[in-house]
Protein backbone atom coordinates (compact mmCIF):
# COMPACT_ATOMS: atom_id res chain seq x y z
CA UNK A 1 0.00 0.00 0.00
CA UNK A 2 1.44 3.80 -1.24
CA UNK A 3 2.55 6.03 2.24
CA UNK A 4 -0.19 8.93 2.27
CA UNK A 5 1.25 12.36 0.78
CA UNK A 6 1.99 14.81 2.63
CA UNK A 7 1.30 18.71 2.00
CA UNK A 8 3.56 21.44 2.61
CA UNK A 9 1.76 22.68 5.93
CA UNK A 10 2.69 19.14 7.20
CA UNK A 11 6.11 19.19 6.00
CA UNK A 12 7.02 22.96 7.86
CA UNK A 13 5.75 20.85 11.61
CA UNK A 14 8.57 18.09 10.48
CA UNK A 15 11.49 20.47 11.58
CA UNK A 16 13.46 20.19 8.16
CA UNK A 17 15.27 23.23 7.93
CA UNK A 18 17.36 22.58 5.17
CA UNK A 19 14.83 21.85 3.02
CA UNK A 20 11.48 23.42 1.36
CA UNK A 21 8.06 21.75 -0.23
CA UNK A 22 8.46 22.61 -3.85
CA UNK A 23 4.77 21.53 -5.39
CA UNK A 24 4.89 17.75 -5.26
CA UNK A 25 8.82 17.70 -4.00
CA UNK A 26 11.11 18.23 -0.96
CA UNK A 27 14.18 20.41 -2.17
CA UNK A 28 17.33 21.39 -0.92
CA UNK A 29 20.06 23.27 -1.47
CA UNK A 30 23.83 22.62 -0.19
CA UNK A 31 26.60 25.03 -0.39
CA UNK A 32 29.63 22.78 -0.77
CA UNK A 33 32.59 25.66 -2.55
CA UNK A 34 33.50 23.36 -4.60
CA UNK A 35 33.40 20.56 -6.99
CA UNK A 36 35.35 18.08 -5.12
CA UNK A 37 33.62 18.39 -1.69
CA UNK A 38 30.19 17.98 -3.68
CA UNK A 39 31.10 14.60 -5.24
CA UNK A 40 31.91 13.53 -1.80
CA UNK A 41 28.42 14.68 -0.51
CA UNK A 42 26.94 13.09 -4.19
CA UNK A 43 28.62 9.69 -3.00
CA UNK A 44 27.47 10.08 0.70
CA UNK A 45 24.01 10.17 -0.85
CA UNK A 46 24.30 7.61 -3.39
CA UNK A 47 25.42 5.23 -0.70
CA UNK A 48 22.35 6.43 1.82
CA UNK A 49 19.86 6.08 -1.08
CA UNK A 50 21.06 2.35 -1.32
CA UNK A 51 20.82 1.69 1.88
CA UNK A 52 17.12 3.29 2.52
CA UNK A 53 15.99 2.17 -1.11
CA UNK A 54 14.42 5.42 -2.15
CA UNK A 55 16.34 8.16 -4.51
CA UNK A 56 16.88 11.38 -5.16
CA UNK A 57 17.53 13.96 -8.04
CA UNK A 58 21.16 15.02 -7.66
CA UNK A 59 22.10 17.95 -10.10
CA UNK A 60 25.88 18.69 -9.19
CA UNK A 61 27.26 22.29 -10.27
CA UNK A 62 30.51 23.48 -9.36
CA UNK A 63 29.73 25.30 -5.54
CA UNK A 64 26.28 24.14 -4.94
CA UNK A 65 24.68 20.61 -4.97
CA UNK A 66 20.98 20.62 -5.65
CA UNK A 67 18.67 18.17 -4.38
CA UNK A 68 14.79 16.88 -4.75
CA UNK A 69 13.30 14.10 -3.26
CA UNK A 70 9.72 12.91 -4.23
CA UNK A 71 7.84 9.26 -3.98
CA UNK A 72 7.39 8.51 -7.58
CA UNK A 73 4.48 5.68 -6.82
CA UNK A 74 2.27 8.69 -5.36
CA UNK A 75 3.81 11.38 -7.30
CA UNK A 76 4.17 13.88 -3.82
CA UNK A 77 6.03 13.44 -0.41
CA UNK A 78 5.62 10.92 1.98
CA UNK A 79 7.57 9.99 5.25
CA UNK A 80 10.18 8.23 3.09
CA UNK A 81 11.26 11.36 1.43
CA UNK A 82 11.38 13.16 5.12
CA UNK A 83 13.72 10.29 6.66
CA UNK A 84 15.79 10.72 3.59
CA UNK A 85 15.86 14.16 3.86
CA UNK A 86 17.07 14.08 7.74
CA UNK A 87 19.69 11.73 6.37
CA UNK A 88 21.18 13.89 3.30
CA UNK A 89 20.81 16.59 6.04
CA UNK A 90 22.98 15.09 8.72
CA UNK A 91 25.63 13.81 5.87
CA UNK A 92 26.30 17.61 4.65
CA UNK A 93 27.23 18.75 8.22
CA UNK A 94 29.67 15.86 8.55
CA UNK A 95 31.30 17.62 5.63
CA UNK A 96 30.83 20.74 6.77
CA UNK A 97 28.56 21.89 3.90
CA UNK A 98 25.35 24.00 4.91
CA UNK A 99 22.28 24.22 2.84
CA UNK A 100 20.63 27.96 1.63
CA UNK A 101 17.27 27.17 1.18
CA UNK A 102 16.56 30.93 0.91
CA UNK A 103 17.79 30.57 -3.00
CA UNK A 104 15.21 27.80 -3.77
CA UNK A 105 12.52 28.63 -6.34
CA UNK A 106 10.76 26.17 -8.86
CA UNK A 107 8.64 27.71 -12.15
CA UNK A 108 5.18 26.91 -13.73
CA UNK A 109 3.51 28.19 -16.71
CA UNK A 110 -0.30 29.02 -16.62
CA UNK A 111 -2.18 29.66 -20.02
CA UNK A 112 -5.50 30.86 -19.87
CA UNK A 113 -8.29 29.39 -22.02
CA UNK A 114 -11.95 29.25 -22.77
CA UNK A 115 -11.33 25.54 -24.05
CA UNK A 116 -8.54 23.56 -22.53
CA UNK A 117 -8.94 20.21 -24.63
CA UNK A 118 -8.83 22.20 -27.43
CA UNK A 119 -5.78 23.46 -26.68
CA UNK A 120 -3.87 20.72 -24.71
CA UNK A 121 -3.04 18.13 -27.70
CA UNK A 122 -1.00 21.43 -29.16
CA UNK A 123 1.32 21.98 -26.05
CA UNK A 124 1.43 17.88 -25.01
CA UNK A 125 3.44 17.79 -28.84
CA UNK A 126 5.25 20.99 -29.39
CA UNK A 127 6.97 20.80 -25.64
CA UNK A 128 7.25 17.07 -25.68
CA UNK A 129 5.08 16.75 -22.40
CA UNK A 130 2.92 14.26 -21.10
CA UNK A 131 -0.38 14.33 -18.79
CA UNK A 132 1.15 14.92 -14.87
CA UNK A 133 -0.55 11.70 -13.34
CA UNK A 134 -2.07 13.77 -10.33
CA UNK A 135 -3.20 16.63 -12.16
CA UNK A 136 -6.09 15.96 -14.86
CA UNK A 137 -5.31 19.53 -17.01
CA UNK A 138 -1.39 19.98 -15.95
CA UNK A 139 1.44 18.68 -18.31
CA UNK A 140 4.49 17.50 -17.51
CA UNK A 141 8.29 16.81 -18.31
CA UNK A 142 9.35 13.59 -17.33
CA UNK A 143 12.81 14.43 -17.46
CA UNK A 144 11.97 17.29 -15.18
CA UNK A 145 13.95 20.02 -17.02
CA UNK A 146 10.90 21.87 -18.35
CA UNK A 147 8.57 23.73 -16.21
CA UNK A 148 5.54 21.99 -15.70
CA UNK A 149 2.40 23.75 -18.02
CA UNK A 150 -1.17 24.27 -16.57
CA UNK A 151 -4.53 25.42 -18.27
CA UNK A 152 -6.65 28.19 -15.95
CA UNK A 153 -10.28 28.53 -17.13
CA UNK A 154 -11.04 31.97 -18.56
CA UNK A 155 -13.86 33.69 -20.58
CA UNK A 156 -13.62 33.57 -25.10
CA UNK A 157 -11.44 36.48 -25.16
CA UNK A 158 -9.39 38.33 -28.13
CA UNK A 159 -5.84 39.39 -27.82
CA UNK A 160 -3.55 41.45 -26.75
CA UNK A 161 -5.23 40.05 -23.71
CA UNK A 162 -2.08 38.54 -21.45
CA UNK A 163 -2.29 34.24 -21.81
CA UNK A 164 0.42 33.36 -20.06
CA UNK A 165 1.95 33.75 -16.56
CA UNK A 166 4.42 32.72 -14.43
CA UNK A 167 3.87 31.21 -11.12
CA UNK A 168 7.05 31.03 -9.34
CA UNK A 169 7.23 28.95 -5.91
CA UNK A 170 9.59 30.38 -3.49
CA UNK A 171 9.86 29.13 0.43
CA UNK A 172 7.67 31.21 2.55
CA UNK A 173 10.22 33.10 4.12
CA UNK A 174 11.59 34.23 0.88
CA UNK A 175 8.10 35.69 -0.32
CA UNK A 176 7.62 39.00 1.61
CA UNK A 177 10.52 40.51 0.31
CA UNK A 178 10.72 38.88 -3.56
CA UNK A 179 7.27 40.55 -3.62
CA UNK A 180 8.32 43.81 -2.12
CA UNK A 181 11.33 43.42 -4.48
CA UNK A 182 9.23 43.39 -7.54
CA UNK A 183 6.86 46.30 -6.24
CA UNK A 184 10.00 48.51 -6.21
CA UNK A 185 10.66 47.59 -9.30
CA UNK A 186 8.08 49.23 -10.88
CA UNK A 187 5.13 46.64 -10.39
CA UNK A 188 1.82 46.47 -8.59
CA UNK A 189 0.06 44.16 -6.72
CA UNK A 190 -3.24 42.80 -7.89
CA UNK A 191 -4.51 40.60 -5.06
CA UNK A 192 -3.37 39.00 -2.18
CA UNK A 193 -6.63 38.06 -0.80
CA UNK A 194 -5.18 34.08 -0.52
CA UNK A 195 -1.89 35.28 0.52
CA UNK A 196 0.72 33.48 1.10
CA UNK A 197 -0.85 30.58 -0.54
CA UNK A 198 0.20 32.64 -3.70
CA UNK A 199 0.15 36.43 -4.44
CA UNK A 200 -0.85 37.87 -8.01
CA UNK A 201 1.66 40.99 -9.19
CA UNK A 202 1.50 43.22 -12.60
CA UNK A 203 4.58 44.13 -14.00
CA UNK A 204 4.11 48.05 -15.64
CA UNK A 205 2.64 46.77 -18.45
CA UNK A 206 -0.23 44.30 -16.58
CA UNK A 207 1.81 41.18 -17.46
CA UNK A 208 1.09 39.04 -14.68
CA UNK A 209 2.99 36.51 -12.46
CA UNK A 210 1.85 34.37 -9.29
CA UNK A 211 4.33 34.52 -6.09
CA UNK A 212 3.52 30.94 -4.52
CA UNK A 213 4.34 29.25 -1.42
CA UNK A 214 3.64 25.98 0.14
CA UNK A 215 1.28 27.24 2.92
CA UNK A 216 -1.98 25.97 2.99
CA UNK A 217 -1.82 24.21 -0.43
CA UNK A 218 -1.82 19.65 -0.94
CA UNK A 219 1.35 19.44 -2.34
Amino acid sequence: MSEQRLSGDQISAMGLPDWRSMHEALQARFETGDFATGLKLVNAIGAAAEEMNHHPDLDLRYTHLNVKLMSHDVYGKTDRDVALARRISELAADLGVRANPSVLSRVEIGLDTWDIDEIKPFWMAVLGLTQHPRFGDDLRDEAGDLPTLWFQQTDRHAEPRQRFHLDIRVPPEVAEARIRAALDAGGTLVSDRRAPTFTVLADPQGNKVCVCTQIGRSD
